[in-house]
């Protein structure tokens, strides 16, 4: 049976238009107020606590929060302000209390790695991250920003393709502004094969060991001195 050019032409339009409308489709973002809690401690120990200037700040999800970043980076005026299972979406949520109070020279975020488990794609993401970034470079003008990418983790290998997109989509990006900055702390996660080897990580298989740890502060500690300066 012969198929007509008009025919065949209708089927790729067809299937473009799909395929635009699936690239297109978001998913919801989670109501953020279940952090509520969490945010408002770190305002109660902002209210008693006074916190350093020109500090370095750790924000986004958990591999942050779980993260001890003063231990790890003892030379410098460390604040962390991660919160265990965000998404990108919920950072810029809570910007005013997780990153616009801080006198910060140098800010690093973790983030997306939920985001592309709940189903969201590498460029609904971008956008948020796009929002984020927009937002400090605007309202605090001297400081430098580090995006610590997707690390593959074997419990969600099976969305690592989409998590390297972002990384990529996000790397990209901050090439074309000199106040942006990607350090690759994912690479070192993948053992010779190519797969997430486990012991940087915990028993969840999800979030980062001391193992991992230590090898997130070892590529990260050269870069940051250079970042922060004197």
């Amino acid at each position: 049976m012969k198929i007509s050019i008009q025919f065949l032409l209708i089927l790729i339009l067809s299937f473009a238009v799909l395929s635009f409308q699936g690239e297109r489709s978001t998913v919801p973002d989670p109501d953020p107020a279940r952090f509520q809690p969490e945010i408002e401690l770190f305002q109660e120990w902002d209210q008693k606590n006074s916190y350093p200037a020109a500090a370095v700040l750790f924000i986004g999800s958990s591999s942050i929060r779980m993260w001890s970043t003063r231990q790890a980076f003892p030379d410098y005026p460390v604040i962390n302000r991660g919160f265990g299972g965000a998404q990108t979406s919920d950072v810029v949520h809570f910007y005013d209390e997780v990153v616009k109070p801080y006198d910060a020279r140098v800010i690093l975020l973790y983030s997306g790695d939920n985001d592309i488990a709940d189903g969201k794609t590498a460029p609904q993401v971008f956008e948020d991250y796009i929002e984020l970034v927009g937002r400090i470079l605007q309202e605090k003008p001297a400081v430098k920003f580090v995006y610590l990418p997707i690390k593959p983790s074997p419990s969600r290998f099976a969305r690592w393709e989409e998590m390297k997109r972002l990384n990529m989509m996000i790397k990209e990006y901050n090439q074309k502004n000199p106040r942006l900055f990607y350090v690759d702390t994912a690479s070192a996660m993948l053992d010779s094969s190519g797969v997430p080897d486990k012991k940087y990580f915990v028993e969840d298989l999800l979030h980062l060991s001391e193992t991992g740890y230590a090898v997130w502060q070892k590529i990260l500690a050269p870069q940051l001195k250079e970042l922060y300066g004197k």
